[in-house]
C-alpha cells in the first residue's frame, strides 16, 4: 500500500483554535501539501518560510465571470493573487463562476444564467488563460452547490466547469473537481470522473451530509478512489472538509481511502 496521488488538505477547515503557522507545520510533519483560501487572511512571510508544499488556493479577491465589470475585476485580482502564487509556489490558483461572500454566498447572486453570459464567461476565461500564460501559472475552475452552500452561483454545476474548461481547452486552465459539491448537486461521481479526466487539475473531497471527512456520510470514497485510479489519474487530491472529532483522526480517514 502506498499514496496512490498527491494527498493534500485544506489548513482552513482543520484545527480551528489553532493558529495558521501551527496548522501548516503539523499538515507538513504529517505529509500532505496545503491548501488555503484568501491570501490577505496570512501572513506571507511565514509561509513562504515554512517550507510547506502549497496544492492550491484562492486565485483572484473579487470579480465575476460573465459581466464586462466583473470580468476586469476578475481579471486585475487574478494577476495580483498570481504574483502571491509565484512567491509561495502554489500550483494552482482557483476561481470560481461568481465573487463570494465570507459565507460563500454569491456577492451578485444570479438566478437564471443567458446564453450571452456563456459567452462573457468563457471570454473571461480565456483572457485568465492567456494571462496564466505570461505569469506561469495555473488556474483551476471549482464546481459548487446550489443546493446548501452556494444558492445563487452562476456556472455552478460540475456539468458546466467542464462545458467551459473543456471549450477552451487549454494547458493552464484546469477543472478543481469537487466531489463533495458534485454529490450534493449531481451524484454519478465516478462517471462524472470519468468525463472531466482529461481536464482535472485537482480533486477535492468531502463527504454528504456535513461536509467532513471520508467515511462520516453516504459517498464511497474507497470506490471512487479505485476507480480514479484504475483511469490512470495520479493528481492531486485534497480534504477540503471539517473533522468530525479530532482532525488527525479525520486526516487518516482521507489517507486510507485514497490509499490504493
Amino acid at each position: 500500500m502506498h499514496d496512490s496521488f498527491e494527498l493534500a488538505a485544506c489548513a482552513e477547515m482543520l484545527w480551528r483554535d489553532k493558529p495558521m503557522q501551527w496548522r501548516v507545520k503539523r499538515l507538513t510533519e504529517l505529509g500532505f501539501q496545503v491548501g488555503l483560501w484568501n491570501w490577505p487572511a496570512h501572513d506571507l512571510a511565514m509561509l513562504e518560510k515554512s517550507g510547506a508544499r502549497f496544492s492550491i488556493m484562492n486565485g483572484y479577491l473579487h470579480g465575476r465571470l460573465a459581466d464586462d465589470e466583473g470580468a476586469a475585476e476578475l481579471l486585475r485580482s487574478a494577476r495580483e493573487t498570481a504574483q502571491v502564487g509565484k512567491r509561495l509556489g502554489v500550483a494552482r490558483l482557483n476561481l470560481h463562476g461568481t465573487g463570494l461572500d465570507e459565507h460563500g454566498l454569491p456577492v451578485a447572486a444570479c438566478e437564471t444564467v443567458t446564453g450571452a453570459m456563456w459567452l462573457k464567461a468563457r471570454d473571461t476565461l480565456a483572457r485568465i488563460a492567456d494571462m496564466a500564460d505570461e505569469e506561469g501559472v495555473t488556474f483551476t475552475l471549482e464546481n459548487l452547490n446550489l443546493p446548501v452552500d452556494h444558492p445563487g452561483v452562476p456556472f455552478a454545476r460540475a456539468q458546466d466547469t467542464l462545458a467551459l474548461v473543456s471549450a477552451l481547452n487549454h494547458p493552464r486552465l484546469r477543472l478543481n473537481l469537487d466531489l463533495y459539491h458534485a454529490q450534493i448537486g449531481e451524484g454519478n461521481l465516478i462517471e462524472l470522473c470519468r468525463q472531466c479526466l482529461p481536464w482535472i487539475g485537482e480533486v477535492q473531497v468531502a463527504d454528504v451530509p456535513g461536509r467532513r471527512e471520508p467515511g462520516s456520510g453516504e459517498i464511497n470514497y474507497a470506490g471512487v478512489a479505485r476507480a480514479l485510479h484504475a483511469m490512470g489519474y495520479r493528481g492531486p487530491v485534497a480534504l477540503e472538509a471539517f473533522a468530525s472529532d479530532d482532525p488527525e483522526a479525520a486526516l487518516q480517514a482521507f489517507r486510507a481511502a485514497f490509499t490504493i
